[in-house]
């Protein structure tokens, strides 16, 4: 016959009175391994959430160049095959580069609910100002959807993207290329593209390129300007996409790529090494701190073992007035998930102060300040509070299922 939980609760409580100050320190071992982990974590978590966001703003969702998974192989090739053939002289087959029917992909990709698109053609050119010159990615854009894509406005110093079509031949670049280059907004400069067409530009705004990744090395003008450059009248090679939901990339992508057959790269492949290192990092993470909080589980252990010594004639008189084995069980098991729900909660609140601590500190790194993102998320407590109630339980459930294997004639034997 089992006992009344209110009675397993009273003699629980009762034991951890007579022991309080064990009780209290093993509680504060868990409050610390608890508030810990939600500052490491909160720390971990809201620098990497950042990171993605920041990546996932500065670069589209998407996009389509004009390249395939796997190259089409030469008319040769397919041909013979495997054939017993061999052959000398052949001249590779030139490929006509572009986007061929960009236009039906391009509505083909505003057809999808919430879904941004616009056409893109890029290559390398060459800056010439004052007797210097830049080696640069040159990217032909529309202004008008552009910044639909990327808010490339937000990043640029001196002017807008929608200078580019106020300005005959308008050009944006770094300010760290202006720099080297000694150019000022308002200059003239000389571009030259890699199909030797040469071409004056007027630099109408620069990119920030301490705000932005990856923008030392790139330029922006008018689609068609590009198209002029890099002799490739009404052609493009990517279009850019930005989906309402940034996690759908990878789906939307593979659907589209399905429909066309170019390579469209979504951001989550485009960093794919970046990813992986952030799994591996949270992993490394998530161990570490969990190992805090079964470190401090072993004062619970302490505690219950304890009791369980101290307590051995109370429990023998409790199997002798008729409780069972697994009442003895849950007494003792009681008496550690209340040690690790009350360290739970204090930790609750120490790691909530650690965590306001941490936002309130500034950082300046290169004459920058900066503070620590921080993800306090619920999930980071609902993590730390289960991680910590089922180490305490772990740790209360050895002791305890030692007092239920107590034989109680034994011990009043030897009491007598």
């Amino acid at each position: 016959m089992s006992a009344n939980i209110a009675l397993l609760l009273h003699i629980a409580f009762a034991h951890l009175r007579v022991r309080a100050r064990q009780t209290i320190v093993a509680m504060l071992g868990v409050s610390v391994g608890v508030g810990f982990f939600l500052a490491v974590s909160a720390m971990m978590i809201g620098s990497q959430t950042d990171f993605i966001r920041t990546l996932i703003d500065s670069a589209p969702h998407i996009i389509v160049r004009d390249e395939a998974r796997a190259p089409p192989q030469q008319p040769a090739n397919e041909r013979f095959g495997d054939g017993a053939v061999q052959m000398h002289g052949l001249r590779a087959r030139d490929e006509v580069r572009g986007l061929k029917d960009w236009p039906a992909m391009l509505e083909a990709a505003r057809a999808i609910p919430g879904v941004s698109a616009a056409p893109a053609l890029s290559g390398g050119v060459a800056v010439r100002f004052a007797g210097r010159t830049e080696a640069l990615g040159l990217t032909g854009v529309d202004p008008r959807i552009a910044n639909q894509i990327v808010d490339l406005d937000e990043d640029l110093v001196g002017g807008q993207l929608a200078d580019l079509e106020n300005v005959q031949n308008g050009l944006i670049v770094s300010t760290q290329v202006g720099r080297r280059l000694g150019a000022n907004i308002g200059d003239t400069v000389v571009i030259s593209s890699s199909v030797g067409v040469v071409q004056r530009a007027r630099i109408v705004a620069f990119i920030d390129s301490d705000a932005r990744a990856g923008a030392e090395g790139a330029a922006y003008a008018l689609l068609r300007t590009a198209q002029v450059l890099f002799a490739r009248p009404n052609i493009v090679n990517q279009i850019q996409i930005r989906v309402p939901n940034p996690d759908l990339a990878l789906t939307v992508a593979a659907q589209l790529e399905a429909q066309w057959g170019y390579k469209w790269e979504s951001w989550q492949e485009r960093s794919r090494d970046i990813m992986n290192a952030l799994v591996i990092r949270n992993i490394i993470m998530y161990a570490v701190i969990s190992a805090i909080l079964l470190v401090a589980s072993f004062g619970v252990y302490t505690v219950i073992s304890t009791n369980v010594t101290e307590k051995r004639r109370d429990i023998a008189i409790m199997r002798a007035m008729g409780f069972a084995d697994h009442d003895v069980t849950r007494v003792f098991l009681i008496e550690g998930v209340v040690v690790g729900a009350l360290g739970a909660a204090s930790g609750f609140v120490l790691g909530t102060i650690l965590m306001q601590i941490l936002a309130s500190i500034p950082f300046r790194i290169m004459g920058d300040v900066f503070y620590i993102p921080l993800d306090r998320g619920i999930h980071q407590y609902a993590i730390a509070g289960g991680v910590s109630m089922f180490s305490a339980a772990i740790a209360a459930w050895l002791p305890a299922r030692r007092a239920a294997k107590v034989d109680p004639v034994d011990i009043l034997r030897g009491a007598a």
